[in-house]
């Protein structure tokens, strides 16, 4: 099963994207999508669902996982980041059409066993579990290759596909 786990943002968007079998996972590919600050964000939103639908294209994932967003206290940020998440779900959607969120508490409970770790620990269990030299950078690929082994982890106990 390969899954494309997204880490939402209008600025900048995490991808990650690994392959599960029997008792293995494998890092396949990650990255960010970027959108230039100076476009309009109706323009940054279709830049984002065309990355998105290529991502689909070219990897054919079984299932797309996005985390869940997290309401902090800068309105304007949490509102172009639901814009983001938006598009992402709609392009998931549409050209894979299994679809699964999580939380960013049951991320953490999945990878470190507390919905209290702190980013620094979620980085270093990517790293761990799949067995890589080095945690991937920049932080927002490495939180959407986290949502990606979140459902990797979860979904056999999951119900909470999106149709």
């Amino acid at each position: 099963m390969i899954i494309l786990g997204i880490d939402p943002g209008l600025a900048i968007l995490g991808f990650g994207i690994i392959e599960k079998s029997e008792h293995n996972l494998t890092l396949i590919a990650y990255g960010t999508v970027t959108t230039p600050q100076y476009e309009s964000t109706p323009v940054r939103l279709a830049m984002i669902d065309q990355k998105i639908t290529d991502l689909i294209a070219k990897y054919n994932p079984s299932v797309v996982a996005v985390e869940e967003l997290f309401f902090n206290t800068n309105v304007t940020t949490g509102i172009k980041v639901a814009q983001s998440r938006g598009v992402v779900l709609v392009s998931a959607i549409k050209h894979c059409g299994h679809l699964y969120e999580y939380t960013p508490l049951q991320v953490k409970m999945a990878l470190t066993g507390n919905g209290r770790a702190d980013k620094k620990q979620v980085q270093y269990m990517v790293k761990a579990i799949l067995n890589l030299d080095s945690i991937p950078r920049p932080d927002d690929a490495a939180d959407a290759i986290a949502v990606a082994i979140c459902h990797a982890n979860t979904s056999q106990f999951d119900q909470r596909e999106i149709k």
